[in-house]
């Protein structure tokens, strides 16, 4: 007995089979399906991107106090220390 195959439903399960396994592992790799390739606040220094923006703050405070000549060297570095937690 012969039996009748179906090429375009085994191409079209295979096919559907690929595309939601591309999908799967796409999804976790672009969080922006809209396609949005820039990013909302650029990062301005690569130091810096483990610090919150209040501790940034603080250490542009205390460096433009440094420069007024109201903290010396080691005060600087005393305060700078307790910003940063180390």
């Amino acid at each position: 007995m012969l039996r009748r195959r179906r090429p375009l439903l085994r191409a079209a399960a295979v096919g559907g089979a690929a595309y939601y396994a591309g999908k799967k592992v796409q999804g976790g790799r672009d969080p922006d399906p809209a396609g949005g390739d820039e990013l909302e606040e650029p990062v301005e220094d690569t130091a810096s991107a483990g610090l919150t923006q209040d501790a940034i703050d603080q250490l542009k405070e205390l460096s433009a106090l440094k420069e007024e000549g109201v903290l010396t060297q080691d005060e600087f570095d005393a305060q700078k220390q307790k910003v940063l937690g180390t």
